[in-house]
């Protein structure tokens, strides 16, 4: 799997894909759905999609597929590569999503909780399969949330399609499990190849499992939080494991209100040599803030 887009930036979100088989624009299509890493602290959430024809659905099967998580690595990659070899029938699409994206998410002034975007995520993989000219007549689903409610809100978005929304459903549904295997190789590789844009000292590795009760993964996040700017990247600070650790290891900030007589800093900053204009410095002054 190619994540060369995802290693040059790692810091938003990242759309990769199969080329679309030329069957899957011809034939109805059965399409599945699942994620891998809603839960570690560490590194990005993948959220997977997998599709092939009806007909060709008993093919798909043939291949073995499981739930990813029964699954070994090598196995998963195996699987995955079986379906590399069988583009003649088999498509996918991921949107790898930064743990950067995910915090700035979930902690923005308008609250963007993690349920919702995973379901805006799911929707926007359907649409782009769509978009792509696979015709799409089910679609099976991993819930997040309650299945019903989750279900009824998809077959809202796609009232022509058979949406079905199943717990457990990487477990129930070859072509969801198909998904999951998608999403964790992805994940997993991404993860290994993580390009860390910090200049991190001893940067160590072995991170543990990246779920935040893993004792591992605590003592990683300890060793690696600045007292100053807080975590990498890499972390996911909107998690509460990565805030305790924040409020006990980092420095307090105090941001002062800001001063009514405060510069307008939307404006262009004044030329130093401006008669009568103040310095570039404190133009940047916003109350006792300086920069």
């Amino acid at each position: 799997m190619d994540l060369s887009e995802l290693e040059r930036d790692n810091t938003g979100r990242c759309r990769l894909n199969s080329p679309v088989p030329a069957v899957c624009r011809k034939e109805p299509c059965v399409l599945g759905i699942d994620e891998a890493g809603r839960g570690p602290v560490l590194g990005p959430m993948v959220y997977a999609i997998c599709y092939c024809p009806l007909t060709r659905l008993a093919d798909l099967e043939a291949l073995k597929v499981a739930d990813s998580k029964t699954l070994s690595e090598s196995e998963r990659f195996r699987l995955f590569a079986k379906m590399e070899e069988d583009g003649d029938f088999v498509g996918w699409a991921l949107d790898v999503l930064s743990p950067n994206l995910i915090s700035t998410s979930m902690l923005g002034r308008v609250k963007y909780n993690l349920n919702s975007l995973s379901h805006d995520t799911a929707t926007g993989l359907v649409r782009y399969a769509l978009d792509q000219g696979v015709k799409v007549a089910q679609v099976f689903v991993d819930t997040v949330g309650p299945p019903e409610t989750y279900q009824k809100w998809l077959q809202q978005r796609f009232p022509g399609i058979e949406v079905t929304v199943k717990a457990k459903a990487d477990a129930l549904f070859p072509v969801v499990s198909a998904a999951s295997i998608c999403a964790k190789v992805a994940r997993d590789q991404a993860v290994k190849n993580w390009q860390f844009v910090e200049k991190l000292r001893d940067l160590d590795a072995d991170y543990g499992s990246g779920y935040p009760n893993d004792p591992k993964t605590k003592a990683w996040l300890r060793k690696h939080v600045d007292p100053v700017f807080g975590f990498p990247q890499f972390v996911r600070f909107s998690w509460r494991t990565a805030q305790s650790i924040l409020e006990t290891e980092a420095e307090d900030v105090t941001c002062p209100k800001m001063a009514a007589t405060a510069p307008d800093i939307t404006s262009q900053p004044p030329k130093a040599s401006s008669p009568g204009s103040h310095s570039v410095s404190s133009w940047l002054k916003v109350g006792h803030i300086y920069i």
